[in-house]
């Protein structure tokens, strides 16, 4: 009787050990402001990233990898929560004078992964709501260490419209300074880096989840004086060399951990370069235009997986792919539900990931959002932006300085992105019948999402509204 209640025990031991060995660690690092050409293995100049050439050389390229919008709040909403940050009452950035934030409602990727007991932390940039019940610790997190929105929202702003109060840096719900100032900033990358290690190596035993969403390269730029000067790009390569180191200490610690063939490490960027900084904006290569259009310059960003032994390597993804896929992609690789009482636009990927034979994308379509209002749809290779008008650089500014912009209207427009990556032929009356069936495409989502003011049926309301 002894021995079988042993061998039972030893059992339920031995099948809890293998289940918590095949329980994947996951690693998020989410770039503020990166370009798509801003990195070595999309084309980057002037600057050297080897660490994400060796995370491309080992893992897989994303090269039609979407972000939900092309600025900051509602693209990390729609990371947060696997959907269109219109869906979720995201439409814009919030801000330190913000009474609202990401609705405690929603399921995060965090607590996702909490239902198969991972430990949770986050290093970075939140800008998802300032108000305590909105802050990382309340949608998910165990820990979390950083600002609660972007580092140029702070008494230095250059632009005198901003009136931002002090910009405080924060570790959990306690404001650790309440007034950062340059020689802060110039540590946050390496303050992240070396949280991100230690948690690591305190959770070498457990499954664990890191978010790293850094504050660079979104201005103003801040390098350590390791990186400092040492690029021929100037600060905004000094910027990009720092994050490569840190992806790099992240790597070793994995290596040195043996937790490298069961760990995801998934690096990408919330949206694509600020281009109205001039020389301080990174570089969307290929892509027209930058963050704040509706162009693959501001929605598509550069993305690599990583996962030796699972991801093939070397290898390269060209399939319409995106930060809202990740939530159910993760979800699938933990072995954790996805909400069914609510919708989720996201799809799982891990075909992709993998490598499998005959794997394409889940997406039907894909819709641009700018704010509240729809401004595209994308099938396939066909894309069509409706009549808008969006900011461009005139001219650029130079040395961090905000350059002059000016509204530029466009018209119906159809761009095949097969052959015109740059979106510079509008061939719209050439493709009468692709046009109508985008627009039958985008009558849906207005059905369900609503365009502008008026509401569609399945928008989520915001977090906090009854403070407005």
């Amino acid at each position: 009787m002894i021995t079988r209640t042993v061998s039972v025990f030893l059992s339920l031991v031995f099948a809890s050990l293998v289940s918590a060995v095949e329980k994947p660690n996951i690693i998020i690092i989410f770039c503020d402001d990166m370009g798509y050409a801003d990195i070595g293995p999309f084309g980057a100049e002037g600057y050297e990233t080897p660490n994400l050439d060796r995370m491309a050389q080992e893992g897989m390229k994303f090269t039609d990898f979407h972000v939900g919008a092309s600025f900051c709040s509602p693209s990390r909403a729609t990371l947060m929560t696997g959907c269109y940050p219109i869906r979720v009452g995201v439409p814009g950035n919030f801000n330190p004078n913000s009474k609202t934030g990401l609705n405690p409602n929603e399921i995060t990727i965090a607590e996702i992964v909490k239902q198969k007991d991972y430990a949770t932390a986050m290093y970075g940039k939140w800008h998802l709501g300032h108000m305590p019940e909105f802050l990382p610790t309340s949608q998910g997190f165990d820990e979390w260490f950083g600002l609660p929105y972007s580092n140029d929202m702070w008494p230095y702003h250059p632009d005198p419209r901003y009136n931002f109060p002090d910009l405080p840096l924060m570790e959990g719900t306690e404001v650790l300074n309440p007034a950062i100032t340059d020689k802060e900033q110039v540590n946050l990358t390496t303050w992240y880096t070396e949280r991100a290690v230690a948690f690591i190596e305190k959770n070498r035993e457990n499954p664990f989840f890191i978010y790293l969403p850094h504050a660079m390269p979104h201005v103003p730029l801040y390098a350590s004086d390791k990186f400092s000067g040492t690029t021929e790009r100037g600060p905004l390569g000094d910027v990009v060399a720092e994050i490569d180191w840190s992806v790099g200490q992240i790597l070793d610690t994995l290596k040195r951990e043996d937790l490298d063939e069961n760990t995801l490490v998934v690096f990408t960027s919330d949206n694509g370069p600020w281009l109205l900084y001039g020389n301080h904006g990174g570089s969307a290569g290929p892509l027209r235009e930058g963050k704040g259009t509706r162009f693959e310059g501001g929605f598509r960003v550069p993305c690599v997986m990583r996962w030796p032994g699972k991801i093939p390597a070397g290898e390269v993804c060209d399939e319409l792919t995106g930060s809202m896929d990740l939530l159910p992609t993760v979800a699938e690789l933990v072995g954790a539900a996805v909400p069914t009482d609510r919708i989720i636009d996201g799809r799982n990927i891990a075909p992709l990931l993998f490598g499998e034979r005959g794997a394409v994308s889940p997406h039907e379509m894909f819709y641009y959002f700018g704010g509240r209002a729809l401004n595209g749809v994308r099938s396939g290779k066909w894309k069509l932006l409706f009549p808008h008008e969006f900011s461009q650089p005139s001219p650029a500014g130079i040395d961090g300085i905000h350059g002059q912009r000016k509204l530029v209207p466009i018209g119906l427009s159809l761009y095949n992105l097969d052959t015109d990556l740059g979106e510079r032929r509008n061939v719209a009356e050439q493709y009468p019948e692709v046009v109508a069936d985008l627009e039958a495409l985008a009558e849906r989502a207005r059905l369900d999402l609503g365009d502008g003011e008026r509401a569609g049926p399945n928008r989520r309301p915001v977090g906090g509204l009854e403070r407005r």
